[in-house]
């Protein structure tokens, strides 16, 4: 499986190389200030859309990204790169009710889902952000939300495209089971790419599985 990371100038970003390389993956990182013309001398199978400061309009080529690629291949969008999907597809990008920077948080998440698939209906997750997802487009499905009275968009999917985003850091030490939905998200990949899954990668995450 071969996958482009677009690094959005994270420090988060080698933590999901780390974990990605884990479930086999062979990664080639980008940065957001590359010409979008250089993704085109890679092949790869999926894209992850990395964290990163700022909005997704101040993010170099991210939105260029998904314009030029999100009919192409799967994607995943992680904090800011979920943001980032949202808001192209027509989603509202406005300041959370609550700033969470380093914050956990539980959230309820759609199990029915293979994004979620195998983990249990609520999770802890690590959340860096300011700026939420609010007014989802029919095209786009939430799949989960905070636990609080607050019920946040968490997790999201087109619904008939391989594009998936998450509000929070699976790589985050303190998110538990973010190794087992980046699996879930490799899964996707292969599916996508040749119609059926592969056999498993093995766990080696211990807890975060």
């Amino acid at each position: 499986m071969r996958l482009l990371l677009l690094d959005n100038f994270d420090s988060f970003t080698y933590n999901l190389l780390d974990y990605l390389q884990q479930l086999g993956a062979t990664v080639q990182v980008l940065r957001n200030d590359a010409p979008l013309a250089q993704l085109a001398e890679h092949s790869f199978d999926g894209l992850v859309l990395s964290p990163g400061p700022g909005t997704p309009e101040s993010a170099g080529i991210l939105l260029e990204v998904i314009a030029a690629y999100h009919q192409q291949v799967p994607m995943l969008g992680v904090c800011l790169g979920h943001q980032a999907l949202g808001q192209f597809f027509g989603a509202t990008l406005t300041r959370a009710s609550r700033p969470m920077h380093g914050k956990v948080s539980d959230i309820d998440v759609d199990l029915t889902d293979p994004l979620f698939s195998g983990l249990p209906a609520r999770i802890p997750v690590t959340r860096y952000h300011s700026l939420g997802l609010q007014s989802l487009p029919e095209v786009l499905l939430p799949l989960a939300f905070t636990a609080d009275a607050h019920a946040e968009i968490m997790a999201l999917r087109h619904r008939k495209l391989p594009l998936y985003g998450v509000q929070f850091h699976p790589e985050a030490l303190l998110t538990t089971h973010g190794l087992a939905l980046l699996r879930n998200w490799v899964k996707c990949c292969i599916i996508a790419k040749t119609g059926a899954p592969s056999a498993p990668a093995p766990s080696t995450d211990g807890t975060s599985n």
